[in-house]
């Protein structure tokens, strides 16, 4: 393991962890505990709310060059599609096609760089028919990272079961949970985050 390890988590509301009281989020709660372990020594959290996989698309290299510069243990997390699959005038923001399009081109550039790339899928928020959605995504998804090679956490199904995370997401905005919804997020990333970064 590099010295200079450094890992930029490219994403959407859930990367930077809106709702969360206590800051944090799924991001830094991986982040702590990689940290305890020696790992992760700077990560950037890039998480922009509202942002589809178009506008992370448009933005993520120009912000991960300045931040894994040549000589380092470069590494991404890309995290979206909440928002490319949310409805507006009947339609999409993005297509799911174009949104596993925009995947695609964001691993492509990335293997390219020769960074390491973990991909977090989107999570269920409080609508069945959004969620539908974000589950044909989370599926897509999972077949783009396994042509790619490329570790994929399957979010959408890692918290379909769990109360925590429905009761939270209910009780806040629909779509973002609070402190403890953040918690069981992280534990049920925990095992693919440590076996990405080798911990």
């Amino acid at each position: 393991m590099s010295g200079d390890q450094r890992i930029c988590l490219v994403g959407d509301s859930f990367v930077a962890g809106i709702g969360d009281p206590q800051a944090l989020g799924w991001a830094g709660r991986l982040t702590a505990h990689a940290r305890a372990a020696g790992a992760a020594r700077t990560v950037y959290n890039l998480g922009v709310r509202g942002h589809t996989s178009a506008d992370i698309a448009a933005r993520w290299a120009a912000e991960c060059l300045v931040r894994l510069p040549a000589g380092s243990d470069g590494r991404v997390v890309f995290s979206f599609g909440v928002n490319d699959s949310l409805l507006v005038e009947g339609r999409p923001l993005v297509e799911a096609a174009s949104t596993v399009t925009n995947l695609s081109v964001l691993l492509t550039t990335a293997r390219a760089q020769g960074w390491p790339v973990l991909v977090v899928g989107p999570p269920p928020v409080d609508d069945a028919r959004h969620n539908e959605r974000i589950g044909e995504l989370d599926r897509s998804f999972e077949q783009t990272c396994a042509e790619f090679e490329v570790p994929y956490a399957a979010s959408f199904r890692l918290l379909a079961d769990l109360p925590a995370w429905a009761e939270q997401v209910r009780a806040g905005d629909g779509a973002h949970p609070g402190a403890e919804g953040y918690a069981a997020f992280a534990d049920r990333l925990l095992p693919v985050w440590r076996q990405w970064l080798g911990y």
